[in-house]
């Protein structure tokens, strides 16, 4: 496995940073792929419109959980627009890399966070 991972993959991987859940989140997104069988779901807590805490659960391979643990790093701190230009390619860059049959995984972080603060967003206006 090490051979196909970075360091950086194997690391995030073996020690996912901001794991857990919010239980009074401003925001969710959960995204899944059904060919691969991941599914990621991000909370966020919003003030001042940035992004003051934010957790993952992810059910899924190494590139999954590693790409959730550092999308959620990428991010906290900045502002909802800020996070919202998080692209796959920030994800894999970001880790060193990813198998090219991983990259899904990237896209998917970048997914479930878009969605989470599309949540906010939504939920905000009501």
């Amino acid at each position: 496995m090490s051979d196909i991972y970075t360091k950086k993959v194997l690391n995030h991987f073996r020690n996912p940073r901001n794991m857990g859940e919010i239980k009074d989140a401003d925001g969710t997104g959960t995204v899944g792929n059904p060919t691969c069988g991941d599914v990621m779901t991000i909370y966020i807590k919003v003030k001042d419109d940035r992004i003051i805490d934010i957790k993952f659960k992810t059910y899924g391979c190494t590139a999954a959980i590693a790409s959730t643990s550092i999308a959620t790093e990428l991010v906290k701190g900045k502002t909802l627009d800020e996070a919202m230009k998080l692209t796959r390619d920030d994800v894999a860059n970001e880790l060193g890399g990813l198998p090219a049959i991983k990259m899904h995984c990237s896209n998917l972080a970048a997914d479930a966070l878009h969605e989470a603060i599309k949540d906010y967003r939504k939920e905000k206006k009501k």
